[in-house]
């Protein structure tokens, strides 16, 4: 890519509304994307970026109403008993405050008793977040924060592909952007270990790129990418071209890719192909698998082509290769290029 590319900031914009997952059942609440102003606000969840992007809507919100709110931080690990009443406290001038507390899952004992005691009779005038990362340390402050009625922005972790696939689509969507159904595909599949970067490539594609936006202009930009490289040669191998499969990988190998993501990235394309197959006894649909409607759709036809113990024998060797890749092999290069050559003649049969 060019050196001069722009860079785009991961801030949503502030017409963004409901484009996140909605929260699990585990974490009662209501979206990242959702902020509201209240006394207390509590952020919770384990995605540091959604953290952020929930921080800085609940930030936005505050400054529509005031633009000369004044924004105190504060750092859970650092905190000191009084910081929380002389932070939230009226300015000498009247200004309104927004106060965020970072980090309080690894918060002070000085803060869990601030917290719950100035929840209990919180300033009207002022917002105090508190961003907590998940797991039940501070439990006591965070019982008393979820008992006052103060509204909970839920910001567990995206892990589900179907769940990645949303959450590109809308990150284009609040661009104001098209994108196809290839090229969500080609960026959850080559990016999608982390979501922040996830959000970046979407950025920069909107800043760098015009029209629609297709597998051809996701691969100008991130077909080097380890992931994207490895979800080829496993097209091509579920596909059952050898001659491609084994090309591709011994590219993907000359350039430097360790061989444990291709075989990482040929369970997920077998994974996949066996959901699918599932579903066929009715009763499993594609949110139960996690997966998007356009994995479940290609996943479908590959299906057209595969028999159920052909797909057993190629689940099977590609076992066997993660086994060989992570050290009971002397040769990883060769355990992958025959788990390679092993799914293409299983799909074949």
């Amino acid at each position: 890519m060019s050196e001069s590319r722009t860079t785009v900031s991961l801030v949503p914009p502030a017409t963004r509304r409901r484009t996140g997952s909605r929260p699990s059942a585990k974490t009662p609440g209501r979206s990242w994307d959702e902020p509201a102003l209240a006394p207390v606000v509590l952020v919770r969840g384990a995605e540091p970026l959604l953290t952020e992007r929930a921080v800085d809507g609940v930030v936005r919100l505050a400054r529509e109403r005031d633009p000369e709110v004044e924004k105190v931080e504060l750092e859970g690990a650092t905190y000191t008993a009084g910081q929380l009443t002389v932070a939230a406290s009226p300015s000498l001038f009247g200004e309104a405050k927004i106060v965020v507390v970072r980090g309080a899952e690894s918060g002070t004992e000085d803060l869990v008793q601030d917290v719950v005691a100035y929840v209990a009779r919180p300033d009207e005038e002022t917002t105090v977040v508190v961003v907590h990362g998940g797991g039940q340390r501070g439990k006591k402050m965070l019982d008393a924060v979820i008992r006052s009625g103060a509204p909970v922005l839920v910001c567990d972790p995206i892990t589900r592909d179907g769940e990645k696939a949303s959450f590109v689509m809308n990150e284009f969507k609040a661009a104001r952007r098209r994108a196809d159904a290839d090229a969500v595909r080609a960026l959850v599949d080559g990016l999608g270990n982390d979501l922040r970067e996830l959000a970046s490539a979407c950025s920069q594609l909107i800043a760098d790129t015009t029209g629609t936006i297709t597998e051809a202009t996701v691969d100008r930009y991130y077909g080097g990418r380890v992931e994207a490289t490895g979800f080829r040669v496993a097209d091509a191998a579920v596909a059952g071209d050898p001659g491609a499969a084994v090309s591709l990988l011994r590219h993907a190998l000359s350039t430097g890719l360790d061989p444990v993501p291709i075989v990482a990235a040929l369970a997920v394309r077998l994974r996949n192909l066996a959901k699918v197959a599932a579903m066929r006894g009715g009763g499993i649909t594609a949110r139960d698998l996690g997966m998007a409607p356009w994995q479940v759709d290609r996943a479908t036809k590959d299906l057209r082509r595969w028999t159920p113990e052909g797909l057993a024998a190629a689940i099977s060797a590609v076992a066997q290769a993660d086994a060989d890749v992570k050290g009971e092999a002397r040769d990883p290069v060769y355990a992958v290029e025959k788990a390679v050559l092993a799914i293409t003649q299983a799909r074949r049969g």
